[in-house]
């Protein structure tokens, strides 16, 4: 059932085990990236928000405050 003799061969794999290997560790690495990238580009975007936000009800508040001062 299994086509080598001992885990050596496998990872030789006739001798094309250096392509292989390679293509499974870009392909996995491609993958990785394609989940990890827009998780990070959606924390980063939330946190842009986050701080507009506060900056936003900053501004309100010192102008409601001048507001009252008039």
């Amino acid at each position: 059932m299994f086509q080598f003799e001992n885990i050596q061969e496998f990872i030789q794999m006739g001798g094309h085990g250096p392509y292989v290997w390679s293509a499974y560790l870009i392909s996995l690495s491609v993958m990785i990236w394609l989940v990890v990238s827009p998780l990070r580009r959606k924390r980063k975007l939330l946190r842009d928000i986050n701080r507009q936000q506060q900056r936003e009800i900053a501004q309100q508040g010192t102008n409601s405050s001048s507001n009252l001062s008039t």
